[in-house]
């Protein structure tokens, strides 16, 4: 079995109420998202901290774009996923 481990991140309070708006309209929690995001950003990792606002809004609002297409997944789907590529139970 797989061992997990706990990531504590700081975030802009702003950013972070934010991202959660938009983020819970689609019921999606900022957990699930950063954990997808990691996933996803495996080949092409971004540092948010070096992105000016108008970029990090452009790369939120493909992912809102991409909700509103319905490319959605529950959280149970994206567990499944993470537990599969990464061996995490």
């Amino acid at each position: 079995m797989t061992k997990k481990s706990v990531v504590y991140a700081g975030i802009n309070a702003n950013l972070k109420g934010s991202t959660e708006g938009m983020l819970s309209d689609s019921g999606i929690t900022l957990a699930s998202d950063i954990s997808l995001d990691l996933f996803l950003s495996v080949s092409k990792p971004a540092a948010v901290g070096s992105m000016t606002r108008e970029q990090l809004d452009a790369e939120l609002q493909k992912g809102v774009d991409s909700i509103n297409a319905g490319k959605v997944y529950s959280a149970d789907e994206v567990d499944a996923v993470l537990a599969k590529e990464f061996g995490i139970s």
